[in-house]
């Protein structure tokens, strides 16, 4: 629910804050005190086109302020979840509205963009009243609306599920008939292709280590030169180890009558004689790891240059040529398979689309069913409504060659609302004021089933006093059972049947010196909202008659 609204600088409201409760709440004043200028103000935060011209005159900017509380299961949740926008219990959105043109959103502190602000506010809140784009009938919702009445989900998510399954069929299928036109167009060159890479037979990863060995036989000779001169320096004139051996074995002979002075000096000798022979032994390995037969070296190279030439050829890199074979080859078994997967692929789709096509018919007949009960159960709401003569009808066009996600139905709410006038789309209702009747009518039927948590009506009562006007505000009293209700009302039947009623004027600010008007709203306390329906019953000029037949309101309704 919308437990709070701010504004600052919007058209004539300097600085307004507004908490909200439960049930049903109206808002109230005289034409023009700046009702419109409110509901303005919340279709801006709600992602409505925004307008430098809301902001307030003299202001930088306008900005609107609205947070609803919610429940975690809320589908509002699960749609900033997906958008990467983090929210939970409750979300705060704030628009901002420049004077000088362009316009920002963000959903607790977070921007969003305009789009994913719309899809969120449909989620939200929904405002009715005497202009259409407000309303919410839009055909697209329709579908959805008598799904929710018939509490069609499973048969929906069924038709949705098998719908996606046929259509991944179809496009296997469908590649694959593209895959067998093109090998046939190119059988010629794919056997050739496929036979010549069948005898390269590349490996990924080959290039590389070709090109290392390669590079090191070339090197080999430089290698050896410098292990030779390596073993040069270590053997000097051939001599040193032999005399390095005989200076060792002469100390050791006196080594027991030196008293440990030359103890140091032998085992010293000793790791020297040993470092020589391993140097030795490890320059011989060396040596014998760089000979390399020539015949090797051509060997590698032809295997390389074989590699890189494919690689050219089929346009790819040499460590995808394995990949480029194996796609040349699955071409030919889709030519040499007798049509085998061709035939899988066909009867996978008509299978897939088969049980498409039943659980659509059958999601259709369900939704006919409905759509008389929910047509029987707007009829009876409408005599109350001043609509007594008006139809409503569900009008559902069934076209199996229209197939898609949520079936094979559109669905559209047509209305009539005077007698001989065939039914029209309930968009292209003349009146108004009819039209937000109309929208009170489905809404009281479908609103436990198909509704966001807070619906806004504006002036739905326009033109109709009386019983009518009772009959209306019974109904909003109704819907404020399970939802959050706002509405803006010049009706006293409606206001008095309010659990909140708040009072919109306009006066002139004290602390200007321009004298410029201002918006006020006001939470009127018992005693004030008394007067404020004595005034709506009787005009300017309250009469103790109109406060008691307030009274009589209040108390009939309390």
């Amino acid at each position: 629910m919308l437990t709070a609204l701010s504004i600052r600088d919007i058209v004539l409201i300097e600085k307004l804050d507004i908490a909200l409760e439960k049930g049903l709440t109206v808002l109230t004043g005289e034409t023009g005190a700046g009702k419109s200028i409110l509901l303005d103000a919340l279709g801006l935060a709600l992602g409505a086109r925004g307008d430098s011209s809301l902001v307030r005159a003299g202001a930088e900017r306008g900005v609107v302020t609205a947070a609803f509380a919610l429940p975690r299961t809320h589908p509002a949740f699960a749609i900033l979840k997906e958008q990467g926008v983090d929210a939970e219990g409750e979300l705060v959105i704030r628009r901002i509205q420049n004077a000088d043109g362009p316009s920002r959103a963000a959903i607790n502190d977070q921007p969003v963009s305009l789009n994913l602000l719309r899809q969120i506010a449909l989620a939200l809140a929904e405002i009715h009243g005497q202009h259409a784009d407000r309303a919410l009938v839009e055909v697209s919702a329709h579908r959805r609306l008598l799904d929710a009445f018939g509490g069609h989900e499973a048969e929906v998510n069924e038709v949705a599920a098998l719908w996606a399954k046929a259509s991944e069929a179809e496009a296997a299928l469908a590649a694959h008939r593209r895959l067998m036109e093109r090998a046939e167009a190119e059988r010629d060159y794919l056997e050739h292709a496929t036979e010549e890479l069948r005898a390269l037979n590349p490996i990924e990863g080959e290039e590389a280590k070709l090109a290392e060995a390669r590079q090191m036989m070339m090197s080999a000779e430089q290698y050896a030169d410098a292990l030779g001169d390596a073993e040069e320096a270590l053997a000097g004139d051939g001599t040193s180890v032999a005399r390095l051996n005989a200076a060792l074995r002469k100390l050791e002979r006196r080594r027991e009558g030196a008293g440990g002075r030359l103890d140091h000096v032998c085992a010293a000798l000793d790791r020297v004689l040993a470092e020589i022979t391993e140097a030795e032994r490890a320059l011989a390995d060396a040596r014998r790891a760089f000979v390399f037969d020539p015949k090797e070296l051509e060997k590698s190279e032809e295997r390389l240059f074989a590699l890189r030439a494919a690689a050219r050829k089929f346009k790819c890199t040499v460590d995808t040529l394995a990949d480029v074979r194996a796609r040349f080859d699955n071409e030919l078994k889709a030519l040499t398979d007798g049509g085998g997967r061709l035939k899988a692929l066909e009867q996978a789709f008509k299978a897939a689309r088969d049980a498409y096509d039943a659980a659509a018919e059958k999601l259709s007949n369900k939704r006919r069913k409905t759509a008389k009960a929910l047509d029987k159960a707007v009829m009876a709401e409408l005599p109350p409504l001043k609509l007594e003569r008006a139809r409503f009808e569900t009008a559902i066009e069934t076209d199996a060659g229209k197939p898609g996600a949520h079936g094979i139905d559109r669905i559209e709410f047509m209305v009539a609302a005077n007698p001989g006038t065939p039914l029209s789309p309930l968009m292209k209702v003349a009146s108004g004021g009819e039209l937000a009747r109309f929208m009170l009518a489905l809404k009281v039927i479908l609103a436990a089933k198909g509704s966001a948590p807070t619906l806004i009506f504006d002036e739905i009562d326009t033109g109709v006093g009386g019983a009518v006007a009772d009959a209306i505000g019974a109904r909003l009293s109704r819907l404020a059972g399970n939802l959050q209700v706002l509405a803006v009302t010049h009706s006293p039947q409606v206001a008095a049947r309010a659990g909140q009623h708040m009072l919109i004027s306009k006066m002139e600010e004290v602390a200007s010196k321009s004298k410029r008007m201002v918006t006020r709203v006001q939470a009127l306390s018992a005693a004030s909202r008394r007067e404020e329906v004595a005034r709506m019953l009787s005009g300017a000029q309250v009469t103790e008659a109109a406060r008691a037949q307030a009274d009589e309101l209040l108390g009939a309704k309390g």
